[in-house]
């Protein structure tokens, strides 16, 4: 069910409302629970797959891709694990009051970053001096 049919109506967050208003933090709180409730579904489905997989392939070549595909998806399933934690994060800011301003300058992060990216702790500004910095420390 999408966050829209969730609601008794079709609410979408605008720039012209108060920020953070009580419908923008229920709006971003059932868009991050459902978000969290896919990727767990998506890892119970992996789970069940790499359990029910036959490991006693014959072949040395297929039994090399199998174990290959494994890592990859274990390492998925890791991303996934760290995004949960964001996610968690994210619900406790909002629990908070926190949700949905910068970490670095207080200022609100903005509607539409937010509705893309839910689990942003930096506004786009502080984000790309961030980035800018981790560029310039990997360059050294």
């Amino acid at each position: 069910m999408s966050i829209a049919e969730q609601f008794d109506f079709k609410y979408i967050p605008t720039e012209d409302e108060p920020f953070m208003n009580d419908r923008q933090k229920e709006y971003f709180r059932l868009k991050l629970i459902n978000w969290k409730k896919e990727i767990l579904q998506e890892s119970r489905g992996t789970l069940e797959t790499l359990q029910n997989e036959s490991r006693n392939h014959p072949d040395i070549a297929d039994k090399a891709s199998a174990e290959t595909d494994r890592a990859l998806e274990l390492r998925a399933r890791d991303r996934q694990r760290k995004l949960i934690s964001k996610i968690d994060s994210a619900l406790k800011r909002i629990d908070d009051g926190d949700y949905g301003y910068c970490e670095e300058t207080g200022e609100p992060i903005g509607i539409r970053r937010l509705d893309a990216r839910p689990i942003a702790t930096l506004s786009i500004e502080a984000q790309e001096r961030h980035e800018r910095r981790e560029k310039v420390y990997r360059d050294d």
